[in-house]
């Protein structure tokens, strides 16, 4: 008896390649900013003139590991699970709304200290929260097109654990 997969939603996929590639650009912007804060070297913004500022304070590090570090382990974890869900595997898709739920409120709290305490700006770091708000986006808009299908009756995409 042969098995007959249901049709994948083909809007979705393509949505996860893009949030991989968002993921990738995120990952090579955190080890820019850890190799920087491990080397010691200055960062120059381009736009703003607070990358000095922002990356040599205290809320630039956990400890003695630079927070770049822990954005790069999250945008690979956020590459590695949107792949995983573009292939379809369903799991990969629920971890990586919660990766990206927990990515968007790091963001916004890193947003508000320098706005509201450093009163300074980086480049870098405004890039990495671009990254993390398109990727809610992304997350958001392919967990709603989900959802819609599901509630129309149409088939859903063939899962895999």
């Amino acid at each position: 008896m042969t098995t007959v997969q249901p049709a994948p939603i083909p809007f979705q996929p393509r949505l996860h390649v893009l949030a991989a590639f968002l993921a990738v650009v995120g990952l090579a912007d955190s080890i820019y900013l850890t190799i920087t804060h491990l080397t010691g070297e200055n960062v120059t913004c381009i736009a703003s003139s607070g990358c000095s500022e922002v990356l040599s304070s205290a809320y630039a590090s956990v400890g003695q590991i630079p927070l770049g570090a822990f954005g790069a382990i999250g945008y690979f974890l956020a590459f590695s699970l949107a792949v995983l869900a573009a292939f379809g595997y369903s799991r990969a898709r629920t971890f990586l709304r919660i990766l990206v739920v927990v990515m968007l409120a790091t963001t916004l709290w890193l947003l508000y200290v320098q706005a509201f305490v450093l009163h300074a700006f980086c480049d870098f770091c405004l890039l990495s929260a671009a990254l993390t708000l398109s990727l809610s986006v992304l997350v958001a808009a392919g967990y709603f097109i989900g959802r819609r299908h599901q509630t129309a009756g149409a088939p859903a995409p063939a899962l895999k654990s």
